[in-house]
C-alpha cells in the first residue's frame, strides 16, 4: 500500500461506505471512490484496478441482501453472471486495443438520456411490466454486452442493467435493482482478475475500503427495500446525470 496517512485512509473508506450505499442502489459507486482514489496521488489504471477489488465486494455484499428478502433468486442467474464474468475479463484484456475515446465521448449522451428515462417515463414503479425479450435472450444479448463495456470502461453500468431489465426484462425497480447486482459483481470480478496482472491494485487498501462498502451496501439495500422505487429512482437519476456531467468535465 502506499504511504497514506491514517487520515487518507479513513478519508477513502469514508468514500468507499458512501459509494457502497450509492451503488447498492442506483449503481455509479466509482463516482465516488475514482475520483478520491486519484486525489490521493494513486495512478488512474492502479486506482481503476484497487477501485475494483472493493467494489466487487459491495456489489456480493448488495445481491446478498437482496437474495435474502426474496427479490432475486441467484441460483437463477448463475448462467447470466457466468456470461457477465467472461465479457468482463474479456473486456479488461481488450482495454489497450479497443479505441475507448470514442466511446467516452458518446457516454455522457447515454448517461443523460437514462437520467431523463428514468425520471419523466410515466407509470415507472415496483410493479412488473410486459416483458419484451426472453431471459434468455437478455442472458445472450444484453448480459455480455455491458459486462464487456464493464471492463472496458466501467461507468455507468449499473444504470445500464437498470435499463435493461426495465425496458427489456420488464421489471418493476425494486426487483430490477436486485437482479442487476450479481451480474455487476461478476462482471467486476472479471475485470479485477484481467487488471490484477497488469495494473497491480493496491490489495491492502481495497481490503480496508471493502469493509467501509460492505457497511454501505448493507444499509443502502435495507434502505432501498423498504422505501423502493421512491428512493432508487431519484438516486438513479442523481448518480446518471452526476456522472455525465463528471465525464463532459474530463473532456473539456
Amino acid at each position: 500500500m502506499l504511504d497514506l496517512s491514517l487520515e487518507l485512509v479513513l478519508i477513502l473508506a469514508g468514500a468507499a461506505f458512501a459509494a457502497g450505499f450509492v451503488d447498492s442502489i442506483a449503481g455509479g459507486g466509482g463516482l465516488i471512490t475514482v475520483p478520491v482514489l486519484m486525489l490521493v496521488g494513486i495512478p488512474p489504471t492502479q486506482a481503476l484496478a484497487t477501485n475494483k477489488v472493493q467494489g466487487a465486494f459491495g456489489a456480493a455484499t448488495a445481491a446478498i441482501s437482496y437474495a435474502r428478502r426474496g427479490l432475486v433468486d441467484p441460483s437463477k442467474q448463475l448462467g447470466a453472471a457466468a456470461m457477465a464474468f467472461a465479457a468482463g475479463l474479456a473486456g479488461a484484456l481488450f482495454v489497450s486495443s479497443v479505441p475507448t475515446e470514442a466511446l467516452y465521448y458518446g457516454l455522457p449522451i447515454l448517461l443523460i438520456a437514462i437520467a431523463l428515462f428514468f425520471a419523466f417515463k410515466p407509470g415507472l414503479n415496483d410493479t412488473d411490466r410486459v416483458r419484451r425479450i426472453s431471459p434468455e435472450l437478455f442472458t445472450a444479448t444484453a448480459v455480455p454486452l455491458i459486462g464487456f463495456y464493464d471492463g472496458l470502461i466501467g461507468p455507468g453500468t449499473g444504470a445500464f442493467l437498470m435499463l435493461g431489465f426495465v425496458l427489456l426484462a420488464g421489471y418493476g425497480i425494486l426487483k430490477a435493482t436486485a437482479h442487476t447486482k450479481l451480474l455487476n459483481f461478476a462482471s467486476n470480478l472479471g475485470g479485477l482478475v484481467a487488471f490484477a496482472a497488469v495494473a497491480q491494485p493496491l490489495w491492502a487498501l481495497g481490503a480496508i475500503m471493502a469493509v467501509a462498502q460492505i457497511g454501505g451496501a448493507m444499509l443502502g439495500s435495507r434502505l432501498a427495500v423498504r422505501i423502493g422505487s421512491r428512493i432508487i429512482k431519484p438516486l438513479l437519476v442523481f448518480t446518471s446525470t452526476a456522472l455525465a456531467l463528471r465525464l463532459i468535465w474530463q473532456m473539456l
